[in-house]
């Protein structure tokens, strides 16, 4: 996708729609297209963690690692999703898994020069931060919302 269409695309179908054209300009530059087959993990719980990405089309699911059996599914993502906010925030490693659920088309964003990006630019930094930690609050929601409804032991609220 060529960079004025992926700046376009980022601006009226995504959370990152908050950004100027202006910020957005340092996440396209470091952008590529990446595509996952159904089943392909995207990332996995503590490995490092270097990128975010846009779901253009397909189905991610997010979950939780068991210590056996399967993952519990925290949500299933679809078109226009941000996916990933591990890139931003020291030690850089992931706090969930990232499983392809039908093949899928994706933007990985580079985090490493948009950090440096981010370290020149407050401003960006600062606009980032907000966008991401509203991310995370909803990913963290549907963990706890998840959790209760599948684990339900006694007093658990």
């Amino acid at each position: 996708m060529q960079a004025a269409n992926l700046a376009k695309y980022l601006q009226t179908r995504t959370i990152l729609s908050a950004l100027s054209a202006q910020q957005l300009a340092p996440l396209v530059a470091h952008a590529k297209e990446q595509h996952l087959s159904a089943g392909d993990v995207l990332f996995s719980q503590g490995d490092a963690a270097g990128h975010f990405y846009v779901l253009r089309e397909g189905a991610v699911q997010i979950g939780v690692p068991a210590i056996s059996g399967p993952a519990l599914e925290v949500q299933t993502l679809g078109a226009d999703a941000v996916i990933g906010w591990s890139w931003l925030i020291p030690p850089y490693r992931w706090s969930f898994e990232a499983k392809a659920q039908s093949d899928s088309s994706l933007v990985a964003f580079d985090g490493k020069p948009i950090l440096h990006e981010c370290e020149k630019d407050p401003a960006l930094g600062y606009a980032l931060m907000k966008i991401f930690a509203a991310l995370m609050s909803q990913r963290l929601d549907a963990a706890r919302l998840k959790m209760m409804d599948s684990w339900m032991p006694p007093g658990w609220a």
